[in-house]
C-alpha cells in the first residue's frame, strides 16, 4: 500500500483524516415535526482506511457521510478533513478543499451527453488549473485505475452498471483526493459487478492510499471491503471495531455480530479450502518421485 506522505503524519498516532466532532443535524418533515438524522456524534477514521458506515433505513448512514464534505452542513459541531475545519470555510475555499474529497453515488451520476474521456476530465477543466495536456494524461491514468481504458470515447449509455460506476470512480479520482466517499455504491449492481466493484475499490485504495468512507445496507460489503465499521441508530453512534476482530469482543449490536459471523464463516471455508487442496497438492508430489 502507498503510505501517508511525511507531512499527513506516520504510525496509529498521526492525526486522523477524518475527524467529526459532536455532529448535528435536523431536518423539518412536512407535518411540522423535526426528524434527527445525526445527533451529536463524533468519529475519527485514519489515513488510508476503508471504513464502512452501516445501520438501518433512517440510522442517519448517508446524510452522516455528506457532513463529511458539506453537503450537508451541520446545525452543530466540526468537521475536520485534512486538518481543515470545513465548517469555518468561505464558499470558494469550500470549493477548492472538495477537490480533496471524492464522491460515488448510487445512481453514477454521469453525464449522459458526454463521453467517458470528458466525464472524467470535468472536475479537472472546471477549475481551469490543468494543461489539455496535463488532462489527458490523467484521464487515461485514473481509467487505467478502474480498467477501462478502451471505454475512453464510449457515452455513458453504452455502458453496464458496473461500468458506470468504474467511470464515477475515475472521475471521483480525477482531482487527486485524499478521501473517497461512496454513498451505496453498489446497490444498483448484480452481485458479481459488486465483488468486481469492490476488487477495484480494494486496489485503488492499496494502489495510491486514497482513505475510503463506504455507506451501505450489504453487511457482505463490509466483510469483504472494509478494515473498521462504525454501526449507526436513530443517528446515533452504537458501536466500532475492525472488521477483522471476530470473536474479539462481545458486539453490542445484532449487525456487529452478524458481521463476526461472516468473518468466520469465510475463515472456516478458507481453512476448508486448504485442507481440501493438501491430500491433492501431496499426492502430486509423490507422483512426481514415482
Amino acid at each position: 500500500m502507498t503510505h501517508p506522505t511525511p507531512d499527513q503524519g506516520r504510525g496509529d498516532h498521526a492525526a486522523p483524516v477524518i475527524r467529526l466532532q459532536s455532529v448535528q443535524k435536523s431536518f423539518a418533515l412536512p407535518n411540522g415535526e423535526v426528524f434527527d438524522a445525526v445527533q451529536s456524534l463524533s468519529l475519527d477514521i485514519q489515513q488510508g482506511d476503508v471504513f464502512g458506515l452501516i445501520g438501518k433505513s433512517g440510522a442517519g448512514k448517508s446524510t452522516l457521510l455528506r457532513l463529511i464534505n458539506l453537503l450537508e452542513r451541520p446545525d452543530a459541531g466540526q468537521v475536520f478533513v485534512g486538518g481543515r475545519d470545513l465548517t469555518t470555510l468561505s464558499r470558494s475555499e469550500l470549493r477548492d478543499t472538495r477537490q480533496n474529497i471524492g464522491m460515488i453515488f448510487q445512481q453514477f451520476n454521469l453525464l449522459q451527453n458526454a463521453t467517458v474521456f470528458d466525464n472524467v476530465a470535468f472536475p479537472l477543466k472546471i477549475h481551469g488549473r490543468h494543461s489539455k495536456a496535463e488532462i489527458d494524461a490523467r484521464v487515461r491514468e485514473c481509467l487505467a485505475l478502474v480498467g477501462l481504458v478502451e471505454k475512453i470515447d464510449t457515452y455513458p449509455a453504452q455502458l453496464s452498471g458496473g461500468q458506470k460506476q468504474r467511470v464515477a470512480i475515475a472521475r471521483a479520482l480525477a482531482p487527486r483526493p485524499q478521501v473517497l466517499l461512496c454513498d451505496e455504491p453498489t446497490s444498483a449492481l448484480d452481485s458479481e459487478t459488486t465483488r468486481s466493484l469492490l476488487e477495484t475499490l480494494r486496489d485503488i485504495n492499496q494502489k495510491i492510499g486514497v482513505t475510503i468512507v463506504i455507506v451501505t445496507h450489504e453487511l457482505s460489503v463490509v466483510e469483504v471491503l472494509c478494515r473498521n465499521v462504525a454501526i449507526l441508530e436513530k443517528g446515533r453512534l452504537v458501536e466500532q471495531f475492525a472488521v477483522d476482530a471476530a470473536g474479539a469482543a462481545e458486539r453490542k449490536t445484532a449487525l456487529g455480530r452478524e458481521i463476526d459471523e461472516l468473518v468466520r464463516r469465510r475463515e472456516r471455508e478458507a481453512r476448508e479450502s486448504r485442507s481440501a487442496q493438501s491430500p491433492a497438492q501431496f499426492g502430486a508430489q509423490e507422483l512426481a518421485y514415482v
